[in-house]
């Protein structure tokens, strides 16, 4: 069965003015028309849905069970326009983000909460994933648009530079390190580490960096999490490799001390995938451009 707009539209038209005559009128066609598109409807059907008494058309019992769900239909295309004009001005939708524990702590809530504060009526929903599976949701549509650090290589994601990421070696403020604002590689391999766990995109570029430095790094932690790293760095279990933006706060008050291990140009880059296709999504495109300008005014994190 294939039903046109055309057929149900004048159905309807003829069962609401009782007359093919003025159900031509007010659709602005020709009563052949409307006549030809109501008896191939009923052709399809296999019933008749309208009896002609005189000069009026009754709707017989098929065209009465058959008008209630042409109504509905209507109802429900009307009602998926004004949803479609309302996702124009945001007033509704979805923005599905996913990044990592730390950009979604450090980053995403000053830029979520202006995004909500303008468009209340959007439902965000944020997972908080690895580089890694973070490029693999994002592939999949699982999410509108993911907040990684680059490179990421997947035929089916494009990507877009945000800002530099630096990491620091980080230590308690009693350590012997503690006094040094530059460090070599090879002065971190003499002392114990507490890492990420593998999976990461941070731990993945440290072991590449020990590896292309010839050196064995002395890990005795492998941990989630950077709060737990920071906490017991702190007491000065170890020292460890982290994501500046992520002891910002600690440096400052002088609970942890940092050092600098990466020149600029071997920092890594935090940026936005999503499909080759483009971001679909109105919310997630008025997202990233509130994200871009966020980080507009930040030399690096």
């Amino acid at each position: 069965m294939v039903t046109s707009m055309e057929q149900l539209t004048a159905f309807r038209a003829v069962a609401e003015t009782e007359s093919f005559t003025r159900a031509a009128e007010r659709l602005f066609r020709t009563q052949p028309a409307i006549s030809q598109a109501v008896r191939s409807l009923e052709e399809e059907l296999g019933e008749p849905l309208l009896m002609r008494e005189g000069r009026k058309s009754r709707l017989t019992q098929a065209g009465r069970i058959f008008l209630i769900h042409v109504e509905e239909a209507f109802e429900a295309l009307e009602q998926g326009g004004h949803r479609v004009h309302a996702l124009k001005d945001l007033k509704t939708g979805e923005l599905t983000v996913s990044a990592s524990d730390t950009t979604a702590f450090y980053i995403l809530p000053d830029v979520l909460k202006k995004f909500r504060d303008q468009y209340p009526g959007v439902e965000v929903r944020i997972f908080c994933k690895p580089s890694p599976e973070t490029a693999e949701q994002v592939a999949a549509r699982e999410a509108d648009v993911g907040i990684v650090t680059l490179p990421i290589e997947n035929a089916k994601l494009a990507s877009e530079d945000l800002i530099i990421r630096e990491d620091v070696a980080v230590y308690s403020p009693t350590h012997e390190l503690a006094k040094r604002k530059k460090i070599a590689f090879k002065d971190l391999a003499a002392y114990p580490m507490l890492l990420l766990d593998h999976g990461s995109n941070t731990r993945s570029y440290i072991d590449q960096r020990f590896k292309e430095a010839n050196l064995k790094p002395h890990i005795i932690m492998e941990l989630g999490s950077i709060e737990v790293i920071k906490k017991l760095v702190q007491l000065n279990f170890g020292i460890s490799i982290v994501p500046l933006i992520s002891v910002q706060s600690e440096i400052g008050q002088g609970t942890l001390k940092a050092g600098c291990i990466f020149k600029k140009s071997e920092c890594r880059t935090l940026g936005i995938i999503y499909p080759v296709k483009g971001i679909q999504s109105l919310a997630a495109r008025v997202f990233v451009e509130m994200l871009r300008e966020y980080l507009s005014d930040k030399p690096g994190l």
